[in-house]
């Protein structure tokens, strides 16, 4: 049985107290922007608009391991240009390192340095790839792409795993084809 004196001491008890409104316990984390997430979910699903189309396809990714050795020529490359190549004996004239990129980054840095070697009349390059020696056992991506991406390019003649001395089995020489600008003559190269 409750009595007007309890009821008395209970109101005097609450005073200055008031009522909550929120149902919720306060958990100290941080309350999420509700309109920043719908914000993210609704670019989550949009397709970009501006899409580069470059050639490379990533739909069949050549799977190499880090000391592989890398070789590939492609049609009208005469043995002997492979071997000179192979052997370092092309000189070459610009280099790119894609150590450290994303697969995405390496790809367009890829793209435009060989579409300004082309625009030079650039005969050989090098393309450092790395080698990615991994302790969990998976292949080097960045070296896997490259063999890809390279054996697409349609000014890419052929490459070749570089001497040690220029990277070895982390880098490679690129043979590319040039359209001869007026006046300028191909190099005779004897043996």
């Amino acid at each position: 049985m409750t009595s007007d004196d309890d009821f008395a001491i209970f109101a005097k008890q609450m005073q200055g107290v008031r009522r909550i409104h929120v149902d919720q316990a306060e958990t100290g984390k941080k309350r999420a922007n509700q309109q920043q997430l719908s914000n993210r979910r609704l670019h989550a699903v949009e397709t970009p608009t501006q899409i580069t189309v470059d050639g490379l396809s990533d739909q069949f990714v050549l799977d190499v391991g880090p000391e592989d050795f890398l070789l590939w020529q492609g049609n009208g490359v005469q043995e002997n240009q492979l071997r000179r190549l192979k052997a370092g004996q092309i000189p070459f004239d610009g280099s790119i390192d894609l150590h450290g990129m994303s697969v995405e980054k390496a790809r367009s840095e890829l793209w435009a340095f060989l579409a300004e070697a082309v625009r030079l009349e650039v005969r050989c390059v090098r393309v450092t790839h790395g080698k990615s020696n991994r302790l969990d056992g998976r292949k080097p991506m960045l070296k896997s792409h490259a063999n890809t991406w390279l054996r697409q390019h349609d000014r890419v003649l052929a490459f070749s795993s570089c001497l040690p001395k220029h990277g070895g089995t982390g880098a490679l020489y690129v043979l590319l084809r040039r359209t001869m600008l007026e006046g300028r003559e191909e190099p005779v190269f004897l043996d």
